[in-house]
């Protein structure tokens, strides 16, 4: 099994902590899908003849895209690939696009899931990071997906927003918990360097929330999601039975996905690529058929070094049988040793030959994954 990604990097506007590859650029969206289109006969062999069990439309925004456009995309991915027929074909979306005739529009497409970029439903909260929406904007959006036979929706909530009090974000989470959802991905907010909120706080203008307190707010995520049945399959991404993130959870799994678009990644089990991350570069570069991604080869404590990453945010964990039959018996002697003093600390868990964290583990995910990865 192998899946599919196609990065859309067009947003009407830019949130303030954004750091992904996305423009405002509508002129170029035509230009853009036939050079998608075009990339994926240019890389029809790189999976190997996988079939295809996921197709993510991520961004960006590709709720941006008009129906014939997605149609232009799929009819491509389907005549060079073999897709499963109950494969999970999901697309991002930002609430302010999703109209009662936007979901008609597209109700001859093969999407059955959707992700919703909510953040928050705070109307202070979303003036202040720069989303287009506003609150009552986030629920008419998913209670149109729902309307239009959206059975598995995913939403994504930020957490630790300028001035987001605990009480605040509570409130947050239960308005969340009541709409119905399948599938919530939680996110800390950070401060990546180079965007806007960086800026922001360099100058004073807002007050990041302490450490303390973005800890208890991520236990409080966890606390209720869990009472409301939502498994915690991984540090950021909760989901009801049998709604996990099939596509997310296959990069987490180490199957090979095909990355399409600018900035999109590929990984095939054996090296890395990456395409250019500039639309006029691509476009450009797939137009006269000339080089748009870069290779890297990796060495097997760099996928070692993957694996353990990707693994252990996980609720499954690492696995060291795994580890021993790809890596070798070094890697697990080692790995052992590394995790000895968090499994001493109670911050990992050393059951059934898998190392996972406890919930006091996943609040200093990043030191133990430092100490367990070979430099």
């Amino acid at each position: 099994m192998a899946g599919i990604y196609i990065h859309i990097p067009f947003c009407k506007k830019r949130c303030t902590y954004c750091d992904f590859y996305t423009e405002v650029a509508p002129k170029l969206i035509p230009r853009l899908v036939d050079s998608i289109c075009k990339e994926i006969e240019i890389r029809a062999d790189y999976l190997a003849n996988n079939q295809i069990d996921t197709i993510y439309f991520g961004g960006g925004t590709p709720s941006v895209l008009k129906p014939e456009q997605f149609s232009a995309i799929f009819k491509a991915i389907y005549s060079t690939f073999s897709v499963s027929e109950n494969a999970e074909i999901t697309f991002e979306s930002n609430p302010d696009d999703l109209s009662v005739q936007f979901f008609e529009s597209i109700s001859q497409l093969p999407f059955n899931r959707i992700s919703i970029g909510i953040q928050s439903f705070d109307d202070d909260d979303l003036k202040r990071i720069n989303r287009r929406h506003v609150g009552n904007q986030a629920v008419q959006a998913i209670r149109n997906a729902q309307h239009a036979g959206f059975k598995n929706i995913s939403i994504d909530l930020i957490y630790g927003l300028p001035y987001q009090t605990i009480e605040k974000w509570e409130k947050q989470l239960n308005m969340a918990l009541i709409m119905n959802v399948q599938h919530i991905s939680s996110y800390g907010l950070t401060y990546e360097e180079g965007t806007k909120l960086w800026e922001q706080r360099e100058k004073g203008e807002v007050i990041p929330v302490d450490d303390d307190t973005m800890n208890e707010m991520y236990l409080l995520l966890v606390k209720n999601m869990k009472e409301k049945g939502f498994d915690a399959y991984e540090i950021s991404n909760f989901a009801q039975k049998d709604y996990r993130s099939r596509h997310n959870s296959a990069y987490w799994k180490q199957q090979p996905y095909l990355g399409l678009g600018p900035s999109a990644h590929s990984y095939n089990l054996v090296s890395r690529q990456w395409n250019v991350s500039s639309i006029l570069k691509y476009v450009y570069a797939v137009e006269n058929k000339t080089n748009f991604f870069e290779t890297e080869n990796l060495s097997i404590s760099e996928k070692f070094n993957d694996y353990v990453m990707v693994s252990l945010r996980t609720s499954e964990g690492i696995d060291l049988e795994y580890i021993k039959t790809e890596f070798g018996k070094k890697f697990v002697i080692e790995c052992l040793e590394n995790s000895q003093p968090f499994v001493d600390s109670l911050h990992l868990n050393l059951t059934d030959n898998r190392l996972s964290l406890t919930s006091k583990g996943v609040l200093i995910s990043n030191q133990i994954l430092i100490e367990l990865m070979k430099v």
